[in-house]
């Protein structure tokens, strides 16, 4: 007799990618999964956030790239690891699972909502699977611990690395896909790499996946790619200024909540974020459509900074910026502050320190503890050996992403008549002189 986590589709499904021009689903697990209200829900949450407002095409969803992870572990796993003695089939719809699922918990503009709220993604992903969800009801009826060995593989601590290292080590399904579909929607080249050939000379391990020898050349190409995307796209400074516009919106809006303000559109949304009682429901709720709504709404508040900055996000008016380490130049920081104040521009708001190391992105770290674990090149003898040990290009750029600290903040106030013209030229000079 069939079981329901062995059904296969009468027809298979497939979905049109600008990626991988298809993803195939057959299976009826997937298929399932795919309908929940809480996967479709990541159609709803960007997947760079505000970078949106810089590169214009960068529309695109968790949800596509979700798809897309799925994909590419589908191919590995069925295309080169299957029928090979390491791989075990029956992990088979386990890691696709996970692989689509890994992202389930994403809230809107993640980051900057995390940063305020004080919310962990990764928890409530554990949250939706394990809980009263659609999620969860499909993938109980696989088996009841099924829910939960699929939460171990997306937090890594199932016992097989195997499994863990498709979805999560310094060359997995979730990179590879995000990379490439970030480059497409940006609209720059830094972001591909030949993905087919990685495929190919992927080898399953006890350890992990590892990557033949031949296929080194390839991998320097991947690791390339992302070293230019994160300069170029994750790490770009008008995109961290629209972020830190967010981040202030946010956190003005809590503050008015603190201390009894009355909205003219009350933010209900927000509320048990607010008090810090979130449900699971209220989580998955709220997503950045109706984040955009109140933004708007915010526009018309009574609150000049709340409005100020909800309007310089909706119509991208956005910060200036400046090289700037307040652990470097302490007394110029505070200074500056200091005359930000004076001018009546309140530099919790206006005047914001913000660095690449807060930045959710990393780059290739090898044998740094609490990064992922790092690509080992199957050698022909057999053996693994580290990749940077033999790639001089690797070696060479491995972990070398300097942090950039910047300081914004808005350029009108060199325009506001309302400040003294010796204020504006006093803080003018200092910043030109950092």
């Amino acid at each position: 007799m069939t079981t329901y986590g062995q059904m296969k589709m009468q027809e298979e499904k497939v979905f049109k990618d600008p990626v991988h021009r298809y993803v195939h689903v057959r299976d009826q697990v997937i298929w399932d999964l795919v309908k929940t209200r809480e996967f479709q829900r990541l159609r709803r949450i960007k997947q760079l956030g505000t970078t949106y407002l810089v590169f214009h095409g960068a529309e695109h969803s968790r949800f596509s790239h979700s798809l897309g992870v799925y994909e590419i572990v589908r191919r590995i796993i069925d295309d080169v690891f299957k029928g090979r003695p390491e791989w075990d089939e029956s992990e088979r719809l386990l890691v696709l699972c996970a692989a689509l699922l890994h992202d389930l918990g994403h809230g809107p503009f993640s980051h900057a909502f995390e940063n305020v709220f004080e919310t962990d993604h990764e928890e409530f992903t554990r949250r939706i699977l394990l809980e009263d969800t659609e999620v969860n009801a499909v993938l109980s009826r696989v088996a009841p611990d099924f829910p939960e060995k699929v939460a171990q593989v997306i937090e890594k601590t199932y016992p097989n690395e195997l499994v863990v290292s498709l979805i999560s080590s310094q060359i997995d399904a979730d990179r590879m896909d995000y990379l490439q579909r970030d480059a497409y929607y940006t609209g720059v080249s830094y972001g591909h790499f030949d993905m087919e050939r990685i495929m190919r000379v992927m080898r399953p391990r006890k350890n992990g996946v590892v990557i033949k020898e031949s296929g080194m050349h390839a991998v320097e190409h991947y690791i390339m790619s992302r070293y230019q995307m994160y300069l170029q796209i994750y790490l770009h400074p008008v995109s961290r200024s629209a972020e830190v516009i967010l981040n202030n919106i946010l956190k003005r809006v809590k503050v008015l909540w603190a201390e009894g303000y009355q909205f003219k559109v009350q933010p209900k949304p927000f509320e048990s974020f607010f008090g810090n009682n979130v449900t699971l429901e209220d989580y998955i709720a709220l997503d950045e459509s109706i984040m955009l709504a109140y933004f708007q709404f915010w526009m018309n508040e009574d609150d000049a900074i709340l409005r100020d900055l909800s309007r310089r996000f909706v119509n991208r008016r956005l910060f200036q910026y400046q090289n700037l380490n307040p652990f470097d130049q302490p007394e110029v920081y505070s200074e500056l502050r200091r005359l930000f104040t004076e001018a009546g521009y309140d530099p919790d708001y206006y005047f914001v320190h913000d660095s690449t190391s807060d930045l959710p992105y990393d780059f290739y770290r090898p044998g740094i503890e609490g990064t992922k674990k790092p690509i080992f090149l199957l050698m022909q003898d057999g053996e693994q050996s580290e990749l940077s040990e033999h790639s001089q290009i690797v070696e060479a750029i491995a972990g070398r992403i300097k942090v950039d600290h910047k300081v914004y903040y808005p350029k009108e106030l060199f325009e506001d008549k309302s400040v003294p013209q010796i204020l504006r030229d006093e803080i003018r000079q200092l910043l030109k002189h950092i």
